[in-house]
């Protein structure tokens, strides 16, 4: 029963959900995006996987949860955060490597806070069946669910977009208009045609929407980041991209796809990616779009996107010693 009741509240959210999208969305006035997880640190410990607080008008979500159990946990307390007063976890897609905290991390913070941590929400699909090239199941994200369930947690499946807190949206599954096969080919999907390299058909991003234009937050953009910024534009009916925060999936891209990328982000203010981005990617992204060393830089643990309503305060990236512009 406990189960049932945690999957009617799915449709349950994407019924209330379906008037707010038609509507204009509200406005953000504050956005705070702190990295947890990605392969540079400025604090704690990097490892290849994603993870970040982020912070709307007060309200709090993790994004991913880093790929060690310990990782985001440690990180959280290098950086002096307190993740027992957040509720909500969004998992961007099934990969382990920003799956592999969240037991860890619910285990650890109910402890503090029943509540902590204590609803994750997910694209439609995410449960789906997964093979290796050996064909044998590979989606540990079924099991995980099941473990985290039986904390007490409640995993929200999204199969269209939904409003967190006023101004934040997440995606769930993005409509992929634009031809990015921005994924690996070592996991495969059954269709009726056979097997095929599994395209991670739940990824979703959080998406901000700001009186700048919304700010985009991906774990490794599966989707395509084209695809997330013309979901994200109609999501918020805004046609400007503040900025883009997280993965990529980017690295081993030929420049062609890199000039095609900038130019579908054209007009963005702000990138700070990291995971699977990759540093050459990042460095030309940033030349292609006329950005520089404080409006485009490498994610790394530690660094933080910040914005307030204009006149209110600053705003940009703290990019961290590692990243940091110097000059």
């Amino acid at each position: 029963m406990g189960k049932a009741i945690q999957w009617i509240s799915a449709f349950w959210l994407l019924l209330v959900a379906v008037p707010a999208f038609s509507q204009s969305p509200a406005l953000a006035h504050r956005v705070t995006v702190t990295t947890l997880s990605t392969m540079l640190a400025d604090a704690g410990i990097g490892e290849w996987g994603y993870a970040a607080l982020v912070e709307v008008d007060g309200y709090k979500v993790l994004f991913d949860t880093g790929a060690h159990s310990d990782v985001v946990l440690r990180n959280a307390k290098s950086l002096h955060i307190d993740l027992s007063q957040v509720e909500d976890v969004v998992i961007s897609h099934f990969h382990a490597d920003h799956t592999g905290g969240l037991l860890a991390l619910r285990q650890a913070m109910m402890v503090r806070n029943p509540l902590a941590l204590s609803r994750v929400h997910v694209g439609a699909g995410i449960m789906g069946a997964r093979f290796d090239a050996g064909g044998q199941p590979d989606n540990s994200f079924v099991a995980l669910a099941q473990a985290y369930q039986a904390t007490g947690g409640t995993v929200i499946e999204h199969a269209g977009p939904v409003m967190l807190a006023p101004g934040l949206w997440l995606t769930g599954p993005v409509p992929r208009v634009h031809n990015e096969s921005n994924y690996g080919t070592d996991k495969f999907i059954k269709t009726s045609g056979g097997m095929i390299v599994d395209p991670v058909v739940e990824d979703s991003s959080l998406v901000i929407a700001t009186a700048d234009g919304p700010v985009l937050v991906t774990g490794c953009g599966h989707a395509g980041i084209m695809n997330i910024a013309d979901a994200a534009r109609t999501i918020t009916g805004d046609t400007r991209i503040l900025a883009v925060i997280g993965g990529l999936h980017l690295f081993g891209k030929p420049d062609a796809v890199l000039i095609a990328t900038a130019a579908r982000l054209n007009g963005v203010r702000y990138v700070l990616a990291g995971h699977c981005t990759g540093i050459e990617a990042t460095l030309r992204l940033r030349d292609l779009l006329g950005l520089d060393r404080r409006t485009a830089v490498v994610e790394a643990v530690g660094s933080r996107f910040a914005w307030d309503a204009p006149g209110a305060g600053p705003r940009g990236i703290e990019a961290g010693n590692i990243a940091g512009w110097v000059g």
